[in-house]
């Protein structure tokens, strides 16, 4: 679809929403979160995500379909209250966002490596070739 998208972070996110070959993605981020830079080498692809403040145990990656969808939620709840207990000032937060990208059918979730660390998620994947499968010879018996 090349309308643009109210949520999406360009033109391009719904121009590349459809699987290809190289890499594509799509995305249901909301105010810019999950920042994603994608750098391409000969042999893989490193996605670098931004996830400020998000716990690592609070970030769900999952390999379905031929796509790689990272998840995270996070919830904050601050308080302030005066002598008597009585709320002056009381805010919670709770939140989500996901993104997925294309990977293809030949990449198994054994060869993606995910690292977590200063608020960055790293993941390499590596560009996998579907291997022809091997002919199978289907005989057929003969009756009598």
């Amino acid at each position: 679809m090349l309308v643009p998208s109210v949520f999406g972070e360009s033109l391009l996110d719904d121009f590349f929403d459809y699987p290809q070959k190289s890499f594509s993605f799509r995305t249901s981020n909301a105010n810019g979160l999950m920042k994603t830079d994608i750098k391409e080498s000969e042999k893989a692809f490193e996605v670098s995500i931004a996830l400020p403040g998000v716990k690592k145990d609070d970030i769900e990656i999952e390999l379905k379909d031929e796509y790689l969808t990272i998840s995270a939620t996070t919830s904050e709840n601050k308080e302030e209250k005066d002598k008597k207990s009585n709320y002056i000032r009381r805010e919670r937060y709770y939140g989500s966002c996901s993104r997925s990208f294309y990977v293809g059918d030949a990449v198994t979730e054994n060869d993606i490596k995910a690292s977590y660390e200063d608020g960055i998620l790293t993941l390499d994947i590596p560009k996998v070739e579907k291997k022809p499968e091997p002919e199978v010879k289907k005989l057929i018996p003969i009756m009598g």
